[in-house]
Parts: C-alpha cells; sequence; structure tokens
C-alpha cells in the first residue's frame, strides 16, 4: 500500500519522539509553567487548565476554538464536575496560543484513528506532549473535543485538583484524606463540620504535583455532565457583543483585497495597475507570487480599485479542465483498476465467479465548498520584530507559528489575539486557509496592521475544497439470493482511513482505491470522506435490499447481527419514525446507517414530491449512540446542525470547474437549506458503555442517502450523483434497480 503523507508524518514523529522523552522530563511541570508564566496576584495554577483565585472563583481554560458548537461549555462542564466545583463561580477562558496548551491528547487520539502500528502506542503515551508542542497543534476538528481533550485531560485535571484539594484540607487538620468530602468548591470535614474553600487551598495545592492517574467519577457520581447546561457564548453572541476575526480594529489598520490566480497552481507574470495608486485611500499595490493586492484604508476602496488591475498569470496546461474532463479521468482510473487495497476479506474473486445473479451501479459527488458564513479574513500586524494577530482559526497555535514563520520572527515573538470563529468545517485549518500566507506577505510591506478579507466570491472560487469522489460497486448473490461478495473500486485520496468499510456481514469484500489527484485543491470538509463513501455504500445497500426483494430496513438488520450498536441505532429511529406504519399519501422513508468519529448513527428521512416533482424533505428522525452526552442540549443541536449541512450538500452543493476553474460565484449560484425548507429533526441520544464518540460530524453522513433512498421509492429512480437538484424526477425512470 502506498503511504500517504498523513502516515508517514504521524509514524516519523513518534519515531523521532523517543528522543523526546528525556528532554520533557527535564522541563518544568505544566502547571508549574503555567503559574509562572500566567498567574496573577491571588491567582493558583492547581494543574495547569483549571486556575483557583483566593475569592474561591475557579476559571477553566479550553485549548479549543468555539465555533458554535459549544465546546468551551462541555469542556468546562466535564472538568468542573470533576473537580466538584460550584458551576455558578466558573468562569471560561480560552487558553492561549503558546506551547502550553498544545494539545497532546489530539496526537494519542487520532494516531488510532490513522492507522499508527499499534507497537508505537507506549511512545505516543509518553511523548504525545511534546510531539504536539513540536507540531504547534491545537486543532479543533474531527469530532475530537470532548472524546480525546474531554476525556484525557478535561476530566483528568479536574479530578487531580481536587485530589489535592482535598490533601491540603486534610493536612491542615491532620486527618486522613479519606475522611474528607468535596461539593460546591468547598472540602468539607463532615465529622466535625469544618470546611475550606478551594480559595483559601488553592495556593498551597498549587505547589504539589498532580496525579496523572486520578481516579475519576462512574456516570452515577456526575453532578454536571449529563444535565442540559446553557452555553456560556450564548448571551455575546444574542447581544451582538461576541468577537470575530473580522471584526479586530487595531487603530491605523488598512485594509487588503486580494486577487488569486484564477486556475489554481498558476502564477503571476505582470501587473497593470493603471492609475490605481493615485485614487484617493489606496496605500500600496502589493505582487505575490500566485496573486495581486491593493492595499487601502477601507476594505471598499481596495476592493473596487482591484477591479482596475490587470493581471496576467501563467497557463500551465490546466486551463481546459472542467468537472467532465476530471471525470473522465477518474472513469479512466477506474477503469484500469491501479489501485491500493483499502479492506480485503475472504475471496472476492470467487464470489462473484459463482455468483447466480451480479448488480453494479456507479456513483459520484462533486467538489463542495466550505462555504463558512464569516468571511475569510486575517489582520496582522508586524513591527518591530514582533507580531500581533487577529483571525478566527480552528488551530491558534499552528496559524500563530505559521505566520510567525512567515515573517521570519520566533513564535514567542508573536501574540494570537482569540476570537470567536463564524464556521469552520475544516475551512479554517492551518494547512488549508489560503488567506493566511498572504496576509502574512502582505503585512510585511507595513508597519501598521493590515487586514486581508476575501470576498464571498473569493472564498468559493479559491477554497480547498471537499473532493470530488467516483465509486463503482458490483455485489454477488448466490443461487439462494444471499448477498456474497462486496466489490468497490472508488477514487482517492483516502483522508479518513475506513469510511468505505461495511459493517455488513458480507464475507467476501474487496475495498480498494484508484489516484484522483487533480489539480483543484482539496482539504478536510466536514466528516471528512464520510460525507461521501456513507452516501455511495448506504445508497448501493438499498440497491441491492431491492435487488433482493427485501424490505430495506430488514435487510440491515439481517447484515448487522454482529453490530448490535448498529441494530440498536436502527430499530430506535425506525420506531421514532413510524417505519412500517401508515404514512400520508404520497410519503416515503429512506433509510442510512452509518459509524464515524467514535458514535454510530441511523437516520430515516421522510420525503415527498411536490407538484413539480421537485422533492420535499418532511422530518428527518436520527439516533446516535455516542456512548454518553455531556451536554444535551449542545449533543441535540450538534446533530441538527449536522444534517442540515449534509442535507445542503445533497440538495444543492455543487462546485464545477469550468476552463480550469471555479464557475460558482456566490451563494445564488450555491445554494443551501434555509429555514423555510429546513426539516422537523427528531433527535434520540443513546447512552451505552462504549467510549464516547463525536457529534459534531457524525450525522452529517447518512442524510444524503437517506433523502435518495426515499426518493427511489417514490419514483423508481435511482440517484447516484449529487446533488439531487440536476435530477429531472418527471422523466421516466431510467435507473431503476
Amino acid at each position: 500500500m502506498k503511504i500517504n503523507r498523513r502516515r508517514f508524518l504521524l509514524s516519523s514523529a513518534l519515531v523521532g519522539g523517543g528522543v523526546l522523552i528525556g528532554y520533557t522530563a527535564t522541563r518544568p511541570s505544566r502547571h508549574r509553567r503555567a503559574n509562572t508564566e500566567l498567574a496573577g496576584s491571588g491567582e493558583s495554577f492547581v494543574t495547569s487548565l483549571i486556575k483557583i483565585e483566593a475569592d474561591n472563583t475557579v476559571t477553566i481554560y479550553v485549548p479549543h476554538s468555539e465555533m458554535g458548537q459549544g465546546v468551551h461549555t462541555s469542556l468546562s462542564m466535564m472538568a468542573a464536575d470533576e473537580l466538584d466545583a460550584d458551576w455558578e463561580r466558573v468562569n471560561i477562558e480560552q487558553a492561549p496560543a503558546i506551547d502550553l496548551f498544545a494539545n497532546g491528547d489530539l496526537v494519542t487520539g487520532f494516531a488510532g484513528e490513522l492507522g499508527a502500528p499499534s507497537f508505537l502506542a507506549p511512545l505516543i503515551s509518553v511523548s504525545a506532549v511534546k510531539i504536539a508542542e513540536l507540531a504547534n497543534l491545537q486543532t479543533t476538528g474531527g469530532s475530537s473535543s470532548v472524546r480525546f481533550t474531554g476525556e484525557h485531560s478535561m476530566r483528568y485535571a479536574g479530578a487531580a485538583a481536587r485530589d489535592l484539594l482535598v490533601q491540603c484540607a486534610a493536612t491542615r487538620w491532620a486527618i486522613p484524606a479519606a475522611e474528607c468530602t468535596t461539593a460546591l468548591s468547598y472540602v468539607h470535614h463532615n465529622a466535625t463540620g469544618r470546611s475550606l474553600s478551594y480559595g483559601e487551598l488553592a495556593a498551597e495545592a498549587a505547589m504539589l504535583e498532580p496525579s496523572t492517574e486520578p481516579v475519576l467519577k462512574s456516570r452515577d457520581q456526575y453532578n454536571i455532565m449529563g444535565k442540559a447546561m446553557s452555553r456560556n457564548d450564548i448571551p455575546a453572541k444574542v447581544n451582538g457583543t461576541a468577537p470575530y476575526g473580522i471584526d479586530a480594529q487595531p487603530e491605523d489598520m488598512l485594509y487588503a483585497a486580494i486577487r488569486f490566480a484564477p486556475v489554481f497552481g498558476t502564477k503571476l507574470v505582470s501587473v497593470d495597475a493603471g492609475d490605481v495608486l493615485s485614487r484617493r485611500g489606496i496605500k500600496k499595490i502589493v505582487q505575490l507570487e500566485d496573486s495581486v493586492a491593493v492595499v487601502a484604508d477601507s476594505y471598499w476602496r481596495a476592493k473596487e480599485a482591484l477591479k482596475s488591475v490587470d493581471a496576467v498569470f501563467e497557463e500551465l496546461g490546466n486551463e481546459n479542465a472542467s468537472s467532465a474532463s476530471i471525470y473522465e479521468q477518474f472513469d479512466a482510473s477506474l477503469a484500469a483498476d491501479d489501485s491500493d487495497e483499502d479492506r480485503e476479506i475472504g475471496d472476492t474473486q470467487a464470489a462473484f465467479e459463482s455468483a447466480a445473479d451480479v448488480i453494479e451501479a456507479s456513483y459520484r459527488v462533486p467538489y463542495l465548498a466550505h462555504a463558512a458564513m464569516e468571511p475569510m479574513n486575517c489582520t496582522v500586524h508586524l513591527k518591530d520584530g514582533r507580531a500581533d494577530i487577529w483571525t478566527s482559526t480552528q488551530d491558534a497555535l499552528g496559524i500563530k507559528s505559521r505566520i510567525a514563520s512567515i515573517l521570519g520572527i520566533d513564535a514567542e515573538n508573536a501574540t494570537f489575539h482569540h476570537s470567536y470563529v463564524g464556521g469552520g468545517f475544516g475551512r479554517r485549518l492551518p494547512f488549508n486557509w489560503n488567506v493566511i500566507d498572504h496576509a502574512a506577505l502582505i503585512a510585511k510591506e507595513f508597519d501598521v496592521p493590515v487586514k486581508t478579507v476575501l470576498s464571498r466570491e473569493d472564498d468559493l472560487q479559491q477554497d480547498y475544497y471537499r473532493p470530488a469522489v467516483a465509486s463503482n460497486f458490483k455485489a454477488a448473490f448466490d443461487a439462494s439470493g444471499l448477498v456474497r461478495g462486496w466489490h468497490n473500486r472508488f477514487t482517492g485520496p483516502v483522508q479518513t482511513p475506513g469510511a468505505a468499510h461495511i459493517p455488513y456481514a458480507i464475507d467476501n469484500q474487496s475495498i480498494r482505491v484508484v489516484d484522483g489527484t487533480t489539480h483543484v485543491p482539496i482539504a478536510a470538509w466536514r466528516s471528512v470522506d464520510h460525507s461521501q463513501q456513507t452516501f455511495f455504500t448506504e445508497s448501493f445497500i438499498d440497491e441491492i435490499a431491492h435487488r433482493a426483494g427485501k424490505n430495506p430496513y430488514q435487510f440491515r438488520l439481517d447484515l448487522l447481527s454482529g453490530h448490535p450498536r448498529h441494530r440498536r441505532v436502527l430499530e430506535t429511529a425506525a420506531e421514532a419514525a413510524g417505519y412500517g406504519r401508515n404514512l400520508p399519501e404520497g410519503h416515503a422513508l429512506g433509510i442510512a446507517v452509518q459509524e464515524s468519529f467514535g458514535s454510530v448513527v441511523a437516520e430515516i428521512a421522510e420525503v415527498s414530491m411536490d407538484e413539480n416533482m421537485r422533492p420535499v424533505v418532511h422530518k428527518v428522525t436520527c439516533a446516535i449512540d455516542c456512548g454518553f452526552a455531556v451536554n444535551p442540549d449542545t449533543a441535540a443541536s450538534q446533530i441538527e446542525s449536522g444534517i442540515i449541512f449534509g442535507l445542503t450538500a445533497a440538495m444543492y452543493g455543487e462546485i464545477t470547474i469550468e476552463d480550469g476553474r471555479v464557475a460558482q460565484n456566490n451563494f445564488p449560484d450555491y445554494e443551501m437549506v434555509r429555514m423555510a425548507t429546513s426539516p422537523e429533526i427528531d433527535v434520540h441520544i443513546l447512552e451505552s458503555d462504549n467510549t464516547l464518540g463525536g457529534f459534531g460530524e457524525p450525522a452529517t453522513p447518512p442524510i444524503a442517502a437517506a433523502v435518495t433512498n426515499a426518493i427511489y421509492i417514490l419514483t423508481g429512480q435511482r440517484v447516484r450523483e449529487l446533488p439531487i437538484k440536476n435530477h429531472d424526477f418527471g422523466k421516466p425512470s431510467l435507473a431503476k434497480a
């Protein structure tokens, strides 16, 4: 199997991590560094994530970005519960973008998901923090915040801090620590009626080393986790005071509007500025390798002036590329079958050679933009060898380090100013956000702050897109009608290992990937590969069910005998949706189920066709087994968000390539589900003994297949290429299974 870049980097880092262990052991502990670098008068860091003040206020530092997913509140709930803190006296702070808050739990968590060899596990556990520091890792994404950071940092920090406070109280009272209890930010000795506040004990506790293996609470001991708590970011977002990156207004700030090479990967050849520099407010024209920018005293002036700048870009041969030619390339690669193994089980070739019946189908999905509501922006001020940075990001430490490198300064001389994030979905990561580099290069030309803003048009046409993918399937039936073979070839790259795998009990499976590289830049998009692969696999399993003459629901249940979590969520969703009971005339239910990011999700879409034979999604019923929901209200909101995000992609989402460039320009030709067209969503959160799963991404993948499977029941037409808007359901069916 070819080594993908991510796995190579991970393995290299882990192997190299062995030499870091001794270095890490010689450094001051993280909570001691926090006390030295961050604590003010009357403040004590009992762990690096928990600060307690003399007045008994507890401040919890969260090393993740708040993008509307409620992670600041959820992670703080986890720490506060283990601490037995008084939630009414808890403050929540965004952790600064410094290596003290580099997130080693992400290294540990993602190592397994990315396929790191098991023999590296011990090395991962002891070197993860240092690897995260070297990699400047403070990422928010992959539904990792609660299940990785929450479970392995926030809870441990709270429990360890509680133990230290109890130890200090017991020492003062000269009693065994086991006689102490804690509640609402106090340590109590019930036998004598004595109590001490955490604030009274914090300075002493900060002098001790917190345990790395404190005893955590069991679920029946939770006081905060599992309850619906109001998010701390909501009041400011309601009253309009919440700061976003685009709101940055440092003194003397200038604005940059930028034009990129329209065909990806080409360089700037020449610029004719005409009279632009003589216009009011225009400060400078900055030429970069792949773009040209106008800097002015207002964004409007910069943007309008840029329209008059004549920029010529080189031609490298991709100017004739189109969506049609890209799909032709995919089809040729699939036909050649020069593939890498994704999964091989049994003897698939023999299953097809002896098959009594074979069904085949080919699927496609287009490129998709992230289309976050907050325009892409970055403000940088470089002066006297120091830099200030303002931007909305999913990885503040990574962004800070990247900008510092571009500016030629040490990261310690850069200050990152945090803000809320107006939508990320993978767009605001350091390695796929082009405005970051350009903003830094433009700012190098000035000694005042410069804010670089991408217009909506720029953002849609200069994104790093969800990959377009083509996928071919075959299934083999034996003489008794049982499915014996599953054959799947799809275009890569594989961003998320295992996304194309199926939970169904089919003895012989051959799943392989072929090269799908094009000139179009790609990156992570909400739920990553699962968003494409679940549409493919759950649509094709539905085709197989109909071909076999089986009810799609019962057919799935029969093949999920070895996956009780999948069966449970599917049965729960079906019961809640009224599957098998009378529906309004002209309505149908479509099904899809998938496991991703540690959670198992089943979705059932209730769909009808309007008078113009366009699909209307009335209701989506979703059941999810995530292990446990820390904040049930936020969890339900995340599920609803994921469904709407995925439904937008299924119904309308499409980035097309014409003449080597993106054809879409703005929201009028990149439609989204609006409030008026959003379905009713019914969410059922199932608790289990499984480890915590994600919420932000798992609900997005199943919705496309659920809707298109319902459309097949209504019309007899099988949707094998998204978006749905491109299909004419008034025509006779050409794709009956």
